[in-house]
């Protein structure tokens, strides 16, 4: 392919990622962008050129010893939900923008510290940077079939200006704010979808190696194994090997944590801790995936060339041979792609943490107070805009002395080794809160000491010298001091052998020194902070223990010079309002001092943030003992608020409920008047008219019709019936309330009961023209009192007349047999009772007010009545919720 053809599909396709980037940042608070698959797919950053193309070069050379490095972060992924979700909490809280920031600040934001860490972490990504530039000049090569020349001046040489192409993309969009802690949107949605394609592209390489180029995985093994050297491709670790696993297991577990990429990605750009929950399987998923075909694209490899060709561009090589150019073209696009994401998220990681923790706080802080707040913010983002170009620079010529020399996957286990001093520090930090930030910065000089002597040392002196003296006869000659095998270790790996002992040193020198030396007391302050922090979130701003002489006017100042104006009065009208504050106080307390570091932390660092509070605020020495006693009644003063606001909301619910049983007292007295209104009118009604057809009688004596004396008698006799059967009801309602009433319980048909009860009301029905209809024409028998249970069934039939239209009303029973039990059911179509009568339809007095008559019939106790009857017979009736169409009453009868 034409190099001028493949330079132009480079540019397109950084064209696509700023698009997309750009869309991103526009789009910020979309779902689309602040979902679980973006942020799992972000984590993906982890897999570099290193895995997409290293990890088949081991796998070609070594066997299956590329697992190792995939299996540490399967087995630290679960941990995420418990651990990764603390360093989260922890980061948000107090707007932290590195784990420069992250580790220092555990350790009472130590200065000194916060640069270390910043140097360590250069050290250990440049040659990780540089492993990306050989990965695109290797491939850039191979696509265009022209070797890439050796001692080319760097002007000359296409590498450089690659490096400069990463540099301004990752320039464009990793400095657009001061604020560090801020999200990068744009970045983190261009990583998840470069992370999509090198997985998608990877695949199809596979399937084509696989599938296409041979006859499945069984065809590849047949013929790899008839192949010489098979069993050393093909053998399970041995006791030995096994403690190499070991290592690089422990290696990966620690990078998954503590590599800044993935610092910046898994904590900083982490927008909601509910993500962890797909992350913890998607991710192992993703990296299964990513590595199912390695071995077989290793083996394709081995058997089509031999050893005639660099086995870590296999999935290069393999299409290229077979003429399929288009293929190679989406294989080096993967590939770019894992360039691109990493080096991206890596220098916008370490530009904040030289900006943050070395360029500000050791030289640049006079400069800025004296500035004005724009000046200020135009400083810092040139300040992380010259440090992504100056790593990658640095990258390159690491890349011109070194990498060339060098495989991918022994620059990348370089970097891992070097990171990994960053352990002790950060994980024994987090849960136990003796350690000290002069174990800490002792115990990772020293382990970093003894990774560079039997790391680093040996292949730069053979770089430079050409020579491996050194490597075979140790330092001044002596065995013992060999790096390779220090102290005549010499079964592990060069990696290996680096972790074990840089790591076992470290380790017991940040025990040793945190045990023996007391910290300065703001380092126990925030050692408390950090290992419970899950109590002390609560506390915020007062989790800070100060004491000194501070002015509101002062830290104002300081805060106008990097936030402005207006955000610096707009966040401490928040504070105020927060901690209910006059707004006009002189004097400040802690939780302001913690409050304004925060504000500072992320666009100039935790370490001078502290300085530049420090200076305009006169900080008093406190005691160990003094900042335990302060922090404890500080929690003891968050318990007493949580027991009281419990207790005001028991209060409120309490209160909440005696206003229910107000207006329900209220709506019940109503009703008993209504009740009464309504007895004595029914009372009165009938005894008036049995009053006045008898003076009638007595005043015509004989001289009145046969004809009408007989109607006026009829009338009589009417109202005698109807008199008595209300008294019969209030009655009757009574004896059943007091429980003097006993039920008649003999075995009868349910089937007869229903036909009784409809005759009884069917002729009211027929003057309405309204159905009566019995669905279940099945016999059953049941002990129940067969007299009470007609009254229930008319009291149901009658209510459900009274809702129903005249002509239209349709009334159906229905019964059918449960659990020990019948259920039968009385369905009308009718208005259906309103929302605000179901819950008290049942009640004594109650009579809904969607009758289809003026005035509301009956007395109020039919269904009152109706419930005492069923309850007696240890049922339940009820009424139907959530139907749309007239309303359905349902009563159950237990078999025994």
């Amino acid at each position: 392919m034409s190099n001028y053809l493949l330079v132009i599909i480079i540019f397109c396709y950084l064209a696509v990622l700023f698009y997309i980037a750009f869309i991103a940042e526009k789009n910020a608070k979309s779902k689309w962008v602040n979902n679980p698959y973006i942020y799992t797919l972000s984590l993906a950053v982890y897999c570099s050129a290193w895995t997409y193309y290293g990890s088949i070069g081991t796998a070609a050379n070594s066997g299956v010893d590329f697992l190792p490095i995939y299996l540490g972060p399967a087995i630290a992924v679960p941990l995420w939900i418990i651990l990764l979700r603390k360093i989260i909490r922890i980061s948000k809280q107090h707007k932290i923008s590195s784990i420069a920031d992250f580790i220092s600040l555990r350790y009472g934001n130590n200065r000194f510290l916060g640069a270390l860490i910043t140097v360590l972490c250069i050290t250990a990504t440049v040659p990780y940077i540089s492993l990306q530039l050989k990965a695109v000049a290797d491939t850039f090569a191979i696509m265009t079939n022209e070797p890439h020349p050796i001692g080319l001046g760097m002007f000359d040489d296409s590498t450089f200006y690659i490096a400069l192409i990463l540099a301004i993309f990752a320039t464009f969009f990793g400095t657009q704010a001061t604020d560090a802690s801020e999200k990068h949107k744009g970045i983190v949605t261009t990583v998840a979808f470069e992370s999509l394609l090198k997985l998608t592209f990877f695949l199809i390489i596979g399937v084509y190696v696989t599938y296409y180029l041979f006859d499945g995985t069984e065809d590849i093994y047949n013929k790899i194994s008839a192949e010489a050297n098979f069993d050393s491709l093909n053998k399970l670790p041995t006791l030995e090997s096994g403690f190499n696993w070991f290592f690089m297991l422990m290696l990966s577990f620690t990078a998954i944590f503590l590599l800044p990429r993935q610092f910046q990605i898994s904590v900083l750009e982490n927008s909601r801790e509910k993500h962890l929950k797909k992350a913890i399987w998607m991710f192992p998923l993703y990296l299964l995936l990513f590595n199912i075909f390695v071995i077989f694209i290793a083996w394709a490899g081995k058997l089509t060339f031999g050893e005639n060709a660099n086995a870590e561009y296999y999935t290069l090589l393999l299409p290229l041979n077979s003429g399929h150019t288009f293929l190679a073209l989406l294989v080096f696009l993967g590939g770019f792609s894992a360039v691109i994401s990493m080096v991206v998220v890596s220098t916008l990681a370490l530009s904040k943490m030289i900006s943050n923790n070395l360029i500000i706080p050791y030289g640049f802080l006079d400069k800025f107070i004296k500035a004005k707040p724009e000046e200020n913010a135009l400083y810092i983002k040139n300040i992380r805009r010259i440090s992504i170009f100056t790593v990658i620079i640095l990258a390159y010529f690491f890349y011109n002395n070194f990498s060339i020399e060098l495989s991918l996957y022994s620059i990348g286990l370089i970097s891992f080794v070097i990171v990994a001093q960053l352990a002790p520090s950060f994980f024994i930090g987090l849960f136990w809160n003796r350690g000290s930030s002069l174990g800490s910065i002792l115990g990772i000089i020293l382990g970093f000491a003894i990774s560079t002597y039997t790391l680093i040392l040996p292949f730069t002196i053979e770089a430079f010298t050409g020579g491996s003296e050194f490597t075979d006869l140790g330092l001044f000659g002596i065995a013992a001091l060999k790096p390779y095998a220090l102290f005549g270790i010499d079964f592990l790996t060069p990696p290996a052998h680096a972790f074990f002992w840089s790591m076992s040193a470290n380790i017991l020198c940040y025990l040793t020194i945190s045990v023996a030396f007391k910290g300065h007391y703001r380092e126990r302050n925030y050692a408390e902070m950090f290992v419970d922090s899950k109590n002390y979130s609560s506390l915020q701003d007062n989790a800070l223990v100060w004491k000194g002489e501070a002015y509101v006017a002062d830290i104002k100042n300081v805060l106008t010079k990097f936030l402005g104006e207006a955000r610096t009065q707009r966040a401490l009208q928040l504070f105020f309002k927060k901690y209910h504050i006059p707004s006009d106080t002189q004097m400040a307390d802690a939780r302001l001092i913690n409050f304004s570091e925060k504000l500072l932390t992320g666009s100039i660092g935790g370490a001078s943030a502290k300085i530049l509070i420090a200076g305009v605020v006169k900080e008093q020495e406190i005691s160990l003992t003094e900042v335990l006693k302060i922090l404890e009644e500080s929690k003891e003063t968050i318990s007493s608020n949580k027991a009281l606001q419990e207790k005001s909301i028991e209060l409120t619910d309490l209160t909440g409920k005696l206003k229910e049983a107000n207006e329900e007292l209220i709506v019940k007295d109503k009703q008993k008047d209504e009740f009464l209104d309504t007895v004595a009118h029914e009372l009165k009604t009938p005894i008036t008219g049995i009053r006045a057809a008898s003076e009638l009688l007595m005043d015509e004596n004989d001289d009145m019709p046969p004809e009408i004396r007989q109607t006026f008698l009829k009338n009589i006799v009417s109202d005698s019936d109807r008199l008595s059967r209300l008294i019969n009801n209030i009655l009757d309602f009574e004896k059943l309330s007091t429980g003097r009433q006993q039920l008649n319980l003999k075995k009868h048909n349910i089937q007869k009961t229903l036909k009784k009860a409809i005759g009884n009301i069917q002729h009211i029905a027929a003057k309405k023209e309204i159905k009566i209809v019995n669905l279940n024409s099945f016999n059953f028998e049941l002990p129940y009192d067969e007299d009470r249970i007609l009254q229930v069934l008319t009291n149901l039939l009658s209510n459900s007349l009274k809702f129903c239209e005249p002509e239209k009303g349709v009334i159906t029973l229905d019964y059918k047999l449960g659990n020990n039990c019948i259920e039968v059911y009385v369905k009308d179509n009718g208005k259906g009772i309103p929302d605000e009568d179901i819950n008290y339809i049942f009640d004594k007095f109650y009579q809904s007010k969607n009758q289809n008559t003026i005035k509301p019939q009956g007395s109020g106790l039919g269904l009152a009545i109706s419930k005492q009857i069923i309850e007696k017979h240890n049922g339940r009736i009820w009424l139907e919720k959530g139907v749309k169409v007239g309303s359905t009453f349902g009563f159950k009868l237990p078999f025994n």
